[in-house]
C-alpha cells in the first residue's frame, strides 16, 4: 500500500524542506503495522562475507540514522538495511538547513555532520530487535570533537558488533572535519587493526566493512585496498558522497552548497571507482556498490562493475519505496532474458570497460 501512496504524497513531501520531509517519512514508517516482505525470486539471493541475503538491494546508511525503523524498511523488500551513522556521544551535527534536493539533477547535497542520538540510544534499539529476521548492519564514525577518533570506532564496534550482522567503518564522510584523513595508509592500518580486534573480542561472526570516498586517486585506492585486505576487512563499500560538483549540474545555485553530493550525478564516478576496486581486489572480498542507483539498469551496471551487493538512498527521494520492487523485478527479468541463474555470474564481467567509462 505504501508503494501506491507515494505518487500521491510525493508532491506534499517535496513542498517541505528535505530534512522535515525525511523526519515525516521516518515517523510514518514507524506507524506501519509489522509486515514480512514478499518472498524474493530465488535467483536474486546472494552470499557475501559468510552471510546470505534474499536479494542484493540494500538501504544505505543515513536514511535511518537512529535505527528507529529497520524492520519496517526490511518489510519494503530491501535485502538488508544499514542504519547509522552512529558516534559514541550524541551530537547535533551541523546547523540547518543542511540537506538540499537538486530536483532537475535527481540529486541531493547533505552536510548533516554525523548527527546522532549516540551509541547508547542506538544500541538499545538494536538490542530490542535482536532475534527478528532480516539482515541489519550499522555504520560507525567518530565524534566531531573527539580527541581520540580511533577509540571512538573501537567503542562503537565493541558495543554494536554483538547486535548486528555487519559494521561499516565510515572514514569517508565529507561532513566531519578531518575524518577523511583517516583514509591515509598509516591511520587506516591502525584503525582497521583495532576495529577488527574489537570485533573479534565482541562477536567474531559480525563482518567488518570499509566505506571509501569517490574522490580518491588510484594510488590511494591501491594503498587502501591493500591495507583492507591485510587487516581482514570482509567487504568494501564503494562509495560515499562526493565533494565534486560536475559541470553538468542543472541546479547551479544549489550546487554551491557545501556537503556531499549523491544521486544520479554520482553514478559515473562511483561506478568507475567500483570497477577499479574490483580489478584490484580480484574477487578476494565482495564489494557493495553505492551511488546513483535509481533503476534496474543502473543496478545491473553496478553488478557488472563488480558489486555483489547494492545500496541506494537518494533514489528513494525521487522514486519512492516502489523503486525497490522495480529494481528487483528488472534484475529478475534481465537474468531470465539472458539465461542467468545466479547474480554471481554477472559480478565484475564489465569491470574492465566500466573502469574507463566517461562522464
Amino acid at each position: 500500500m505504501i508503494d501506491a501512496l507515494f505518487p500521491l504524497v510525493k508532491p506534499l513531501l517535496h513542498r517541505l524542506d528535505a530534512e522535515t520531509a525525511h523526519a515525516v517519512t521516518i515517523r510514518g514508517l514507524g506507524l506501519l503495522p509489522p509486515r514480512a516482505p514478499v518472498p524474493d525470486d530465488a535467483r536474486l539471493a546472494v552470499s557475501a562475507f559468510g552471510q546470505r541475503f534474499p536479494n542484493p538491494v540494500g538501504l544505505a546508511a543515513g536514511f535511518d540514522k537512529g535505527a528507529q525503523v529497520p524492520d519496517a524498511l526490511l518489510g519494503l523488500g530491501f535485502g538488508f538495511v544499514e542504519v547509522g551513522g552512529v558516534v559514541p556521544l550524541a551530537q547535533p551535527g551541523n546547523p540547518r538547513p543542511r540537506v538540499f534536493r537538486l530536483m532537475r539533477d535527481g540529486a541531493v547535497i547533505n552536510r548533516f555532520g554525523l548527527n546522532s542520538e549516540g551509541l547508547d540510544v542506538v544500541k538499545a534499539r538494536l538490542v530490542a530487535r535482536r532475534g527478528r529476521p532480516g539482515r541489519v548492519g550499522v555504520n560507525i564514525g567518530a565524534n566531531k570533537e573527539s580527541t581520540d577518533r580511533l577509540a571512538d570506532y573501537v567503542a562503537c564496534t565493541t558495543a554494536l558488533a554483538p547486535v548486528v550482522d555487519f559494521v561499516t567503518v565510515n572514514v569517508s564522510s565529507p561532513n566531519t572535519p578531518g575524518l577523511r584523513d583517516l583514509q591515509g595508509e598509516a591511520f587506516l592500518d591502525e584503525l582497521l587493526a583495532r576495529v577488527v580486534a574489537a570485533r573479534d573480542a565482541a562477536r567474531p561472526e559480525t563482518a567488518i566493512l570499509l566505506k571509501i570516498a569517490p574522490d580518491i586517486g588510484l594510488d590511494a585506492l591501491d594503498a587502501m585496498t591493500a591495507t583492507a585486505l591485510r587487516r581482514g576487512v570482509q567487504a568494501l563499500v564503494v562509495s560515499n558522497t562526493t565533494i565534486a560538483r560536475p559541470a553538468t549540474l542543472a541546479e547551479t545555485t544549489l550546487a554551491r552548497e557545501t556537503g556531499g553530493l549523491s544521486g544520479r550525478p554520482l553514478f559515473g564516478p562511483s561506478t568507475r571507482l567500483l570497477a577499479e576496486t574490483y580489478l584490484r581486489i580480484g574477487g578476494q572480498i565482495p564489494l557493495v556498490g553505492v551511488g546513483g542507483i535509481d533503476s534496474a539498469d543502473s543496478a545491473w551496471t553496478k553488478i557488472r562493475a563488480g558489486a555483489t551487493l547494492l545500496q541506494l538512498y537518494s533514489g528513494l527521494v525521487y522514486g519512492g519505496p516502489g523503486l525497490v520492487t522495480t529494481i528487483k523485478a528488472g534484475l529478475t527479468a534481465r537474468m531470465k532474458a539472458e539465461g542467468i541463474d545466479h547474480l554471481a555470474d554477472v559480478v565484475g564481467k564489465g569491470a574492465t570497460d566500466l573502469a574507463r567509462m566517461a562522464g
